[in-house]
């Protein structure tokens, strides 16, 4: 995310408008704020009761009743504690509220019952911090072993001056820090995947030629080695020394540390600013996506999905457009798994986005009728399978010409982004459409090792005539499987 003019972030928001399809699937609904509040949302946790709470960039927290209720005008909030210190990460556990605020990790309860916090325990702090404006930290929720990842943005977006900064750490339950992963630039979300494997989103910037959706795999060196120098604060080895001017597939061939995008987020495509992480695992009550992620996006106020798999030990996949039409940039998003409800916080202060609003609060739910989609895109050593979530037109599913594709790749450098680059046109050769005619094998040539490669499908119609709702996808290939 970077700073902008206030005349650059008015035209962004005079273009938000909704899909008009999309109220068809999905039901957005902003939830009503506390009047005369300024509610910059950074942090979503969900709470017993059907209660949810919310803190603000200005450093407050509040507590929402009825968010989960048929009528949103019966919503209350009652505020639970002030003073800190933009907090980007919050959830609940065992009656306490955790927060990852910029100097320390914190943990607030109300041991009174009055409803407001009056316990404020620092439960590490051992990260350094500046008044730079952007010194953020972002936190996720507890991992399988009960630690919390928390990344640590450059001073700036483009140096490290206070301690930590550009690494990820991890908090133990017993309140001990561990730096796990180095090599970030400027996080706009934390979270896992199905598997409880831990990724972040990073925005274009130095050494990093697009947003991207990365896995935080321990150990790891994430592209950028402005904090490298920190490696000597706990006699752990030095993280490498890309070459600027080179590739990510190159680099990382170079040094196995190096951990290549996920998911590369075309820049000004799929989005500019993603945030937010959560993964669908409530079994089918939002929709056919279970396993699948959803990623918040600032600037242009949506939320995009993500479907993953992993090919000689590196994570790869592709990114669909998904949700749009928000109120305001979002930030944090928190999925509720049992109820099968998005849950998204809006802020445009500093930053550019779409929507109506300088901050909002809403919520999504499934309306139970699926569109035709692709459902997920897979790597084969000679193309991609599509499977849909409804059956194909055969016709049109099995001829190449309803298919185009391109691919390309940035550059990494020590300056801000990168163009396309060493792009190449993948030819669909043929498409074979299975018996049940729910997925389709593309057989391609030309694919690129390392490359996105942007698939169109707007050709393909389904059984009953329908086109496909989001009919691009853009495949981050970094490793073409076997034969």
């Amino acid at each position: 995310m970077r700073a902008i003019s206030i005349l650059a972030a008015l035209s962004v928001s005079a273009f938000a408008q909704e899909d008009p399809m999309q109220a068809e699937y999905y039901h957005r609904q902003e939830i009503p704020l506390p009047k005369g509040e300024v509610m910059e949302i950074s942090s979503i946790a969900l709470m017993p009761g059907e209660k949810v709470a919310v803190a603000s960039r200005r450093g407050d927290v509040w507590i929402c009743s009825g968010a989960y209720g048929e009528d949103l005008s019966k919503v209350t909030w009652q505020k639970f504690a002030e003073g800190l210190h933009e907090p980007l990460g919050m959830f609940y556990k065992d009656g306490s509220l955790f927060l990852t605020q910029r100097p320390e990790f914190t943990r607030l309860e109300d041991t009174d019952g009055d409803g407001k916090a009056d316990v404020f325990e620092t439960i590490n702090s051992d990260w350094g911090i500046n008044g730079n404006y952007h010194e953020y930290a972002f936190g996720s929720k507890p991992d399988k072993n009960g630690d919390v990842w928390i990344n640590l943005c450059l001073t700036g977006s483009a140096a490290a001056e206070s301690d930590w900064r550009g690494w990820t750490v991890r908090i133990t339950p017993e309140g001990k820090m561990i730096p796990t992963c180095s090599g970030i630039r400027s996080p706009g979300g934390i979270g896992m995947n199905a598997s409880g494997d831990m990724f972040y989103t990073d925005n274009q910037g130095l050494w990093n030629g697009s947003s991207s959706l990365k896995w935080l795999k321990p150990g790891s060196f994430q592209g950028n080695p402005t904090g490298n120098k920190y490696h000597k604060l706990a006699g752990l080895p030095a993280p490498p020394e890309p070459e600027s001017g080179s590739r990510v597939l190159a680099e990382r061939l170079k040094h196995p540390e190096f951990i290549p995008p996920a998911v590369v987020l075309p820049h000004a495509i799929v989005g500019n600013s993603p945030t937010g992480i959560a993964a669908d695992t409530s079994g089918g009550k939002f929709g056919p996506w279970n396993e699948q992620l959803y990623i918040g996006e600032q600037t242009k106020s949506e939320v995009q999905r993500v479907c993953l798999e992993m090919v000689n030990g590196l994570y790869q996949g592709a990114v669909f457009h998904f949700l749009n039409g928000f109120e305001a940039g979002i930030v944090p998003l928190r999925f509720d798994d049992e109820k099968g409800i998005i849950f998204v916080g809006g802020t445009n202060r500093g930053w550019a986005s779409k929507g109506s609003k300088p901050f909002s609060f809403e919520r999504v739910q499934w309306t139970g009728k699926t569109p035709f989609e692709i459902l997920t895109m897979t790597a084969n050593h000679d193309g991609f399978t599509l499977n849909f979530t409804e059956p194909v037109d055969e016709k049109s599913a099995s001829d190449p010409a309803s298919y185009t594709m391109a691919a390309w790749t940035y550059i990494l450098q020590k300056t801000y982004g990168s163009p396309e680059v060493d792009k190449a046109t993948p030819i669909v050769k043929s498409a074979t459409v299975s018996e049940d005619k729910k997925s389709v094998r593309l057989e391609i040539e030309g694919l690129v090792r390392g490359h996105v490669h942007h698939l169109d499908a707007k050709g393909v119609k389904s059984a009953k005539g329908k086109g496909i709702w989001h009919p691009n996808a853009y495949y981050t290939l970094n490793e073409i499987p076997a034969k």
